[in-house]
């Protein structure tokens, strides 16, 4: 399923109530300084750590599927990405050429394939644990990305671009995405608008099965998609427990009993074929007396959108939303 098990986990175990919502405004990320026709360049990361090199990378490794989107998206292809078949299950908006290598798993990964490999850079989130970190920068430089932050995630991912990109020497492309991510949020916020749809309520999930148990991963307020769907002019209308980190909570069926809207929209994600909205719900008497599912408004997302992907990826859900909410 999206992201990984053990997120889902610790979301469940560690709810924590949230605090805001999201912003478009243009967040950089601190102290980066860009290299000047292919100089040097010192990044300042996510842990407060500064980052020299020679000059921008080109021979980057992504540990992490949304940060490989960014580089992607930004015009350098990864020699090493952390499970590539997974991320080309998990996200089409920007493809990995054939020949990139693969350096183990996101939650493992293989030191030694990675340094094989022989990059400039490492490119990971701050969740991976210290130890890897540790581990790496003894022989490649590694810049740590925030991934994930449920106070603010738009201006966690624009900082996040803004700092890769210095580190590969792209900034005006990386300044070009994000003008492109906030013309792409102003006109479907125009289009929702205009069809009258502003303030309509939506809620976001994905879910697994264990047995004959259906748990439900909900994206709270401070969710990455769903900050894009309230920058939209849209509401979450899940209003239940999340984590700090990624505000995701979990719930079952009988907790979607709280959705009772009529106009509400109900998005899900199943790239991985594993639909347990479809399958394991089927004959689940709650889930039929849904408003949403009675009326139809139950959306399962096109393969291939990430959650917790970067600008291009956020498109893709902006599209979704419009194509819903504004027809």
């Amino acid at each position: 399923m999206s992201r990984t098990r053990v997120t889902a986990l610790v979301a469940a175990a560690a709810v924590l109530a949230l605090a805001a919502c999201g912003t478009t405004e243009n967040a950089s990320a601190p102290d980066s300084t860009p290299s000047a026709a292919g100089g040097p360049v010192t990044v300042t990361d996510s842990r407060g750590k500064e980052v020299k090199l020679d000059k921008p990378a080109t021979k980057v490794v992504g540990l992490e599927w949304g940060e490989v989107e960014m580089l992607v998206s930004l015009g350098v292809m990864p020699v090493g990405v952390a499970d590539p078949k997974g991320y080309a299950t998990w996200v089409t908006a920007a493809k990995l050429d054939a020949d990139v290598k693969d350096v183990g798993t996101r939650g493992e990964p293989s030191v030694d394939s990675i340094v094989a490999l022989e990059p400039d850079l490492v490119v990971m989130t701050d969740d991976r644990g210290a130890g890897t970190i540790a581990q790496l920068e003894k022989y490649v430089p590694v810049v740590v990305t925030k991934g994930s932050d449920a106070t603010d995630n738009l201006g966690r991912m624009r900082a996040d671009v803004n700092m890769i990109a210095a580190a590969v020497g792209k900034t005006a492309e990386a300044e070009k995405l994000l003008a492109d991510f906030d013309t792409a949020i102003a006109d479907g916020k125009k289009k929702i608008a205009d069809a009258g749809a502003a303030g309509k309520p939506f809620a976001i999930a994905d879910g697994w099965k264990e047995g004959s148990t259906v748990s439900i991963r909900m994206f709270g307020q401070g969710a990455l998609v769903s900050q894009i769907g309230i920058q939209l002019g849209l509401t979450n209308a899940w209003q239940g427990e999340v984590d700090e980190a990624w505000g995701l909570g979990q719930t079952d069926v009988e907790g979607l009993t709280v959705l009772k809207s009529p106009d509400l929209h109900f998005f899900y994600n199943a790239s991985d074929g594993d639909d347990v909205f479809a399958d394991g719900l089927a004959g689940n008497a709650i889930w039929k007396s849904l408003p949403f599912v009675a009326q139809g408004n139950l959306h399962r997302m096109p393969d291939g959108i990430w959650t917790f992907g970067g600008p291009l990826s956020g498109k893709q859900y902006i599209d979704q939303f419009v194509n819903t909410y504004a027809v």
